[in-house]
C-alpha cells in the first residue's frame, strides 16, 4: 500500500502545487481583507440581548465580503446549516407568484423540501406560499446544458438558480468560469433575475468567487470551506448590498435586518475561522486529488480524475458494492482525531429518501471541512468525501479507508 501511495503522490505533485498557488494568493487576500476591515481585539467582544452596535459582527461581515469580492455579506453563527442559510435568502429574495428556475438539474436533498417539489411537500417550502420552481436538467455527461438555458430563461423568472456543488450525484462541480457563463446568458434573457449560487463546498478553490464574476448572491455553510475548520456553526450570505439586506429582514424582522443579533462569543472563532479558510480548503483539496490517484490506481472510477480541474473539494469514489462503501467509511473513521474507535452504520436521516452512512470524527460535529465521507445506501454505491483540515492526516484517513477495505477482502492489490 505505501508504494501505491507514494506513486500516487507523484503522480500529482504538479496538481499539489498548483493549489498551492492558489492557497498562496487567497491567504493573501484574506489576509488583506482582514487589514482592510482594520480588524482589532475589540472586534472580538461578546454581546448579548438585542446586540445593538456589535462591532466585531459587523466587521466580520466587511470580511467576507472583501474577501469574497461582494457588495456586502451576512454572516452569522446562528445560521444552523448550509440548508438554512439558503433557505434563509430564497425566501428573503422570492415572494408569491414569483418563478424560480434551477439550470443545474435536481438540486441538492435537504432543499428539495424548501423548494417542494413533488414528493417532498414540505409544510412552509416555497410552493405553499406561491413561489413556482422549475429546472433545467444537466447534459448527459454532467455538463450545464447552455442551449437549453438560451431557450429557457425568459423574464418571467425572478431568480436563476445554480448549485455549484455536485450533491449526491455523480455530475461535475461547476467552476467560476461556468457560473460566469450562466450568469451571462441569464442576464442577457432576463436582464431584472436574481442569479443564485449554492456556494457550499466551492469557497477558496480558485481565486475568485461567483459573485465577483457575475452572480447577484451566493450562500454558504460556515463548517465547510469558509470557516476554516474553526468555525463551530453558521453561514453567510453575499453579494449585492440591496439583496443581502433583503436575506437579513427574513433572517431577523422586517426594518431591523441586520442591526439586531447578540454574538455571545462567538466572534473570535468566527474571525480565526475566516483567516484560516485558504489555506484548509487548500489542504482539503490537495487530500481529495490524493484519494482520486490512489484509488484510481486500485481500479476504481473516480470523479474528478486527480488531474481534472475542479469547483468544490468534494471527491467520489466508485465502490460497486454496499459492503466496500460500508467498510470505506469505516476506515475513514479510523483516521479521525476525534472517535476514531466508533463504527459508523447506515441509518435513516433526516431530509433524504434512503439510508445513509456517514464518516466524521471531527471537532465540530458534523463539519465537512474535517475529512468526513458520506454515502447514501443506493446504486452505484459511490462516496463522497471532502475535507481534511491538513493534508498529512487527510492522507492518512484514505490509506486507512484502503486498508480497511484490504483487511475484509474487498480489494486486492
Amino acid at each position: 500500500m505505501q508504494k501505491l501511495s507514494a506513486a500516487a503522490e507523484a503522480r500529482i505533485a504538479p496538481r499539489l502545487r498548483e493549489i498551492e498557488e492558489t492557497q498562496r494568493y487567497n491567504q493573501q487576500k484574506m489576509l488583506a481583507a482582514f487589514n482592510r476591515a482594520g480588524v482589532s481585539e475589540s472586534h472580538f467582544a461578546a454581546s448579548t440581548g438585542y446586540g445593538y452596535g456589535d462591532r466585531g459582527r459587523d466587521v466580520l461581515d466587511q470580511v467576507y465580503a472583501y474577501a469574497f469580492g461582494a457588495e456586502d455579506a451576512l454572516v452569522r453563527w446562528n445560521f444552523v446549516s448550509g440548508t438554512h442559510t439558503l433557505t434563509v435568502a430564497l425566501f428573503g429574495l422570492l415572494r408569491p407568484g414569483d418563478k424560480m428556475l434551477c439550470v443545474t438539474g435536481t438540486p441538492y436533498d435537504t432543499i428539495q423540501g424548501v423548494i417542494g417539489m413533488e414528493g417532498r411537500e414540505e409544510p412552509g417550502s416555497l410552493k405553499e406560499f406561491g413561489i413556482s420552481y422549475e429546472q433545467v436538467e444537466l447534459l448527459p455527461d454532467g455538463t450545464p446544458d447552455y442551449d437549453g438555458m438560451e431557450r429557457k430563461i425568459s423574464p418571467d423568472y425572478k431568480m436563476v438558480y445554480i448549485q455549484r456543488s455536485r450533491g449526491y450525484s455523480l455530475r461535475p462541480s461547476l467552476t467560476v468560469a461556468e457560473i460566469e457563463k450562466i450568469a451571462q446568458i441569464a442576464k442577457k434573457k432576463a436582464p431584472n433575475c436574481i442569479v443564485m449560487v449554492d456556494n457550499c463546498y466551492g469557497e477558496f478553490i480558485e481565486r475568485d468567487e461567483p459573485v465577483s464574476r457575475g452572480a447577484d448572491i451566493m450562500a454558504g455553510s460556515l463548517i465547510k470551506n469558509p470557516g476554516g475548520g474553526v468555525a463551530p456553526t453558521g453561514g453567510y450570505i453575499a453579494g449585492r448590498k440591496d439583496l443581502v439586506e433583503l436575506c437579513a429582514y427574513r433572517l431577523t424582522t422586517p426594518g431591523t435586518g441586520r442591526e439586531i443579533g447578540c454574538t455571545l462569543g462567538q466572534n473570535r472563532e468566527l474571525f480565526m475561522g475566516a483567516f484560516h479558510a485558504p489555506h484548509v480548503a487548500g489542504e482539503a483539496l490537495k487530500t481529495a486529488v490524493y484519494a482520486a490517484a490512489l484509488f484510481s490506481v486500485l481500479g476504481y472510477g473516480v470523479t474528478p480524475a486527480p488531474e481534472e480541474k475542479r469547483g468544490d473539494i468534494i471527491q467520489v469514489i466508485e465502490l460497486k458494492t454496499p459492503e466496500a462503501l460500508i467498510a470505506f467509511c469505516k476506515g475513514v473513521q479510523k483516521g479521525a482525531p476525534v472517535d476514531s474507535f466508533v463504527s459508523p452504520e447506515p441509518s435513516p436521516m433526516p431530509g433524504y429518501d434512503s439510508d445513509v452512512i456517514m464518516a466524521a470524527g471531527a471537532f465540530t460535529l458534523g463539519s465537512s471541512i474535517e475529512l468526513s465521507a458520506d454515502a447514501p445506501l443506493r446504486e452505484p454505491y459511490a462516496v463522497w468525501m471532502q475535507g481534511g483540515l491538513n493534508f498529512h492526516s487527510g492522507q492518512l484517513g484514505i490509506l486507512l479507508a484502503a486498508q480497511e477495505m484490504l483487511n475484509e477482502g474487498l480489494l486486492k492489490l
